[in-house]
């Protein structure tokens, strides 16, 4: 069980070190024609080490960044991996295969490995947040022999869920409710515990607004931190503000989302396609720069695998057409893809000084979560409820009022 001083101590040392690399790790490369850092030590030497690193290594380090990393030299990685080690939660519960009917796979294996996360004692009542379908409500359901209210906001996913619990004899009720609205309160008046695998941003946090006011146990496995209404974070917990102001660290939304960028989960196939999409918008960067007569960046909005055209021409040409650009006759496509695809194996090198940070980044969130919680007066504890190749998203929190 970690202790609230252990929290706050690995909050401090995290806060100090994001700010103090602030300048190094915030920059994103991908909207940089160069090396993205102000001209100051060790800038240069980190950016001549990474271009220096052939792919195959280049790829471990996308994967495993704290494994002997050759930004040791200037970086405080060793640190950096000990302040983000999270202690393994309890083995993932057995269950029949039955009982993963109409469960993808892998959501399947991270609902049995979050499942020890929710204890729950005879006649308590639970409630699961931002349900869905109420697919993990179903297996607690069937794991605890009891009664769980799920709620979720879309009608069809209620309709679809219901229709499955009474199919499968289970008492899950689903219940279409904005969790975000006022009349949410009424739901966890008489709850025991409330639990939520992968709530997003705001979503959680009123959970844990709620909970908080309530004294209501809660088992979450926090998601998409960026997806919240304020442009710049604003701390939860006092000692995260005090610390925040002290270090001088202020996070926006880019820093947010830094911090749930990690995809180890997609398959070979999805990381070539979202390679040639990266590629083919740096080539179009180029382009755009060129056509505006400005060195400056220009976003693109994106689109999924599926409907991506089959050349990079016709990529140009669509994204020209969003951002009101006119493409001239004559332009060498070939040589604008090239350029591209080497523009990218710069920037997956540099991203390399990000990828160290985003982990860190994560806990820190995690912790204010958690600081915020004791500061309330609960006991919590922070696990890794599964290995990160099932879900990078593998931080839960176990809240119990005292």
């Amino acid at each position: 069980m970690n202790t609230p001083s252990l929290h706050a101590e690995r909050l401090e040392a995290l806060t100090r070190l994001l700010a103090d690399w602030h300048w190094l790790w915030s920059p994103a490369p991908f909207t940089h024609a160069g090396t993205p850092w102000p001209e100051r030590a060790p800038a240069g030497d980190i950016a001549a080490c990474l271009q220096a690193l052939d792919d195959a290594r280049c790829q471990r380090l996308q994967q495993r960044p704290f494994d002997a990393s050759p930004l040791a030299a200037w970086l405080p990685v060793d640190e950096l991996a000990r302040l983000v080690r999270v202690p393994d939660g309890a083995p993932p519960i057995q269950a029949p295969e039955a009982w993963a009917a109409h469960v993808g796979g892998r959501k399947w294996q991270q609902m049995l490995a979050f499942a020890p996360q929710v204890a729950i004692g005879q006649g308590q009542r639970l409630v699961e947040w931002c349900a869905g379908k109420g697919h993990l409500s179903r297996l607690l359901a069937r794991r605890h022999d009891g009664s769980i209210c799920a709620l979720e906001w879309q009608p069809a996913l209620c309709e679809s869920g219901q229709a499955l619990a009474e199919r499968q004899g289970l008492e899950v009720t689903l219940v279409e409710q904005d969790v975000m609205a006022p009349s949410v309160s009424r739901h966890l008046g008489d709850a025991d515990r409330v639990v939520a695998l992968h709530a997003c941003g705001d979503l959680h946090v009123r959970l844990l607004e709620l909970a908080r006011e309530q004294k209501v146990a809660i088992s979450l496995a926090p998601c998409c931190y960026q997806r919240t209404r304020d442009k710049i974070y604003r701390p939860l917990s006092r000692q995260a503000q005090q610390q925040a102001e002290r270090h001088g660290l202020s996070l926006d939304r880019e820093a947010l989302a830094l911090s749930v960028q990690e995809t180890v989960t997609a398959s070979q196939g999805e990381r070539r396609k979202r390679e040639q999409a990266n590629a083919w918008r740096l080539g179009f960067d180029a382009l755009q720069r060129r056509l505006r007569g400005v060195d400056d960046y220009l976003a693109v909005p994106s689109l999924a695998y599926g409907r991506m055209p089959e050349r990079f021409e016709d990529f140009c040409r669509w994204a020209a057409r969003e951002k009101g650009l006119t493409v001239p006759d004559g332009i060498d496509w070939d040589a604008y893809r090239r350029r591209g695809e080497a523009c990218l194996q710069r920037v997956n090198r540099l991203e390399l000084v990000r990828h160290l940070f985003r982990r860190p980044l994560e806990v820190w969130l995690v912790l204010d979560r958690a600081l915020w919680l004791e500061e309330a007066g609960f006991e919590v504890s922070l696990s890794q409820f599964c290995p990160r190749a099932l879900t990078p998203r593998n931080l839960a929190l176990v809240a119990q009022p005292t």
